[in-house]
This record gives C-alpha cells, sequence and structure tokens, in this order.
C-alpha cells in the first residue's frame, strides 16, 4: 500500500511543478526564471519546501509500514499529502495561511516516526526477551490514526 503513497507522491510533485511552471510562464512570458512577481516566489518556495519535505516523509512512511503495520502507516500517508496540498495552496495566499498546514504535517510525521521506534522496540523485544507485542502495537496504531484527522 505504500507504493500507492509514493505514486501520489509522484502526481504531487508534478502538480506542483506544473503550477511553478504556469506562474514562470505567467509572470515572464518566457522560461522558468526565478525573478518575478511576488506571487510566482511563493509558488516556487512552496514547491521548494514540499520536495525537500518529501524524503523524510517517504524514510518514516516506509519505516512505520515495514516495522510497525501497513494500514495505519498508509493511512497516515495519504493524510500527508493532503496536508501538503493545503500547505501548498495556503502558501499561494499568505505565508500565514500555510501554517496549520505546516503543523498538521508535523504532527503526522511524528505518528509516523513514533510507529516505527514502537516496531524497532518491539522487534528488541523479541530478540531479547521473546515478547512479542505486535498485536497490541497494531492495535493501538490502528485506534491512532483516526485521530490524525482531528485538526
Amino acid at each position: 500500500m505504500t507504493s500507492q503513497t509514493e505514486y501520489s507522491v509522484v502526481f504531487l510533485t508534478a502538480f506542483f511543478a506544473n503550477k511553478v511552471e504556469h506562474e514562470s510562464r505567467h509572470c515572464n512570458g518566457k522560461g522558468l526564471q526565478r525573478q518575478g512577481s511576488s506571487s510566482f516566489d511563493r509558488v516556487y518556495t512552496a514547491n521548494q519546501n514540499c520536495g525537500h519535505a518529501y524524503p523524510t516523509f517517504l524514510a518514516v512512511l516506509w519505516c512505520a509500514g515495514l516495522l510497525c503495520s501497513q494500514a495505519p502507516a498508509a493511512f497516515a500517508g495519504l493524510m500527508y499529502l493532503f496536508v501538503r496540498q493545503k500547505y501548498f495552496v495556503g502558501y499561494l495566499g499568505e505565508r500565514t495561511q500555510s501554517t496549520p498546514g505546516y503543523l498538521f504535517g508535523k504532527r503526522i510525521i511524528l505518528f509516523l516516526f513514533l510507529m516505527s521506534v514502537a516496531g524497532i522496540l518491539n522487534y528488541y523485544l523479541v530478540f531479547f526477551f521473546g515478547s512479542d507485542f505486535e498485536i497490541h502495537i497494531k492495535t493501538i496504531t490502528s485506534a491512532i490514526s483516526p485521530l490524525l484527522l482531528i485538526p
């Protein structure tokens, strides 16, 4: 399921790049220029910010899916993509409009990170003590993941 999320990242990145190109042509007439109107600068900066956040997102998404539970990780991944879209659109307005999307995205990344840590801890508990809490961890993450919908 995480590969579907990766495809969504590709499509979202292509959408953002298309917005940058459209704004560049609208403001400058030809080619991609870094100097332009403030609207071009906002689109370009939002695109760069999203592009810089995706490697971290994909790393914790894969770790959470492999080490803990795939369904809550995939749900959190799709939520993160919607939040990044909200961040991008908010950044096109005023920069303060992007703050809720940014904070919501940080919370989702933290959830995925904690899922990864729980999976690693469970691995070491099995390895050293023979105690397997995988079912409990999956139940807890499945119960907590809908709470990500609360803004």
